[in-house]
């Protein structure tokens, strides 16, 4: 029986449209899907419902947009082979397409009329435009700095957008607060939406020939890739499909880091940190919402959560372009902690890496420009 389970009191209720436990107002995850094996793989679907036997919505699905079912490319970075999982190729040009849209399709089955979210780009980005598929009317609340391009793309989707200033925090419990019918369909809160992430996870090892990589790297801020591909390849290991998990690998800018902290200090749950500014937009994410699941799964897989630099992050989006990928800042910082890995050897060769590329360029622009000029007068 598939139910919520709050992930801290550990109480359990029907699957809903709730997003955070009602007793205690802690984070939910979904719990009791069916185990994934290769035979349950809808082959007709070139989507991530391919997998939609183990996952929380299991009726009619109302809304598609192709989402997931990304290409895993392989290709040379000195002298290892890496497969690079180009999620920037999604619909709204990142990664939460998976999550949001399994979240829009149990939202659509449990009768939810309009949403809102809160988001610093890609999470709004992809919250509307799923809303404008389904023809749901949206508001998306943003930091008053949020990119313009970021902004520009969530509105042309025909979603309000609400600028709010002060802490990003601020701009969360405004759309919590929100009185006027509006469903809170949170990327950090939603439990659907979680489970539709760990599909990344299912992708990568159908891809490679139902296989585990060594390594998994990401861009982690509220941790939801990380925690995806934790689910994923724990769900196939406990099915027999897979011997261990992959270890997987957070990257965080040192401009914003209160997991890489905590996973350094061993401690169970988020470090507060002064916050600075940080190209790194997407994942400057102070307070995460499921930081003691994140850790557990960085530390079980034997990974873990590390900084780069704002330099090593710029350095790490000139290569990466220079092979062909066009990816958001955000983005890069995986890349930069590649870098980081294999200098300290922490990988070695022989082993197989996968490492997400969540965002695109195309959506970010004016802060690249920016990037590539501060990067010049440097010089």
């Amino acid at each position: 029986m598939i139910v919520f389970r709050c992930s801290h009191c550990q109480s359990a209720m029907p699957v809903q449209s709730a997003w955070c436990c009602p007793k205690c107002g802690g984070p939910l995850f979904v719990e009791g899907t069916k185990p994934l094996r290769r035979a349950d793989i809808e082959t007709n679907h070139a989507s991530l419902w391919r997998y939609q036997s183990a996952l929380v919505h299991t009726g009619p699905i109302t809304l598609s947009l192709g989402e997931g079912w990304t290409p895993l490319v392989r290709g040379r970075w000195g002298n290892y082979n890496i497969f690079w999982k180009c999620e920037f190729v999604s619909i709204s040009g990142s990664f939460k397409d998976r999550g949001v849209s399994v979240m829009i399709n149990h939202l659509l089955a449990h009768g939810v009329k309009k949403v809102a979210e809160d988001s610093s780009g890609n999470g709004g980005a992809a919250v509307s435009t799923y809303a404008a598929a389904a023809g749901l009317p949206c508001r998306i609340y943003v930091p008053a700095h949020t990119s313009p391009g970021k902004i520009t793309q969530i509105a042309a989707t025909g979603a309000e957008v609400i600028r709010v200033s002060g802490s990003r925090q601020d701009v969360a419990d405004a759309a919590v607060a929100d009185k006027f019918g509006y469903a809170y369909a949170s990327h950090n809160w939603d439990p659907a939406f979680l489970d539709g992430i760990k599909t990344v996870g299912y992708e990568i090892w159908e891809q490679l020939c139902f296989e585990a990589p060594d390594v998994i790297i990401a861009p982690t801020g509220g941790g939801s890739n990380l925690m995806g591909c934790f689910h994923a390849f724990s769900d196939l290991r406990n099915n027999g499909e897979v011997q261990r998990l992959p270890r997987l690998y957070g990257a965080q800018s040192e401009s914003c880091a209160p997991m890489a902290k905590a996973f350094a200090a061993n401690a169970p749950r988020y470090v507060e940190i002064e916050i600075r500014p940080t190209i790194a937009e997407g994942i400057a994410v102070s307070r995460p919402v499921r930081s003691e699941a994140l850790l557990h799964a960085a530390r079980e897989s034997g990974g873990g959560v590390y900084t780069v630099s704002e330099d090593e992050i710029v350095a790490a989006h000139d290569k990466v372009a220079r092979r062909g990928f066009y990816v958001e800042p955000t983005t890069a910082s995986a890349v930069a902690l590649l870098d980081k890995l294999l200098v300290e050897q922490r990988i070695v060769p022989g082993e197989s890496v996968a490492v997400l590329l969540t965002g695109s360029g195309l959506k970010a622009g004016e802060p690249i420009i920016r990037m590539r000029e501060t990067a010049r007068a440097d010089r």
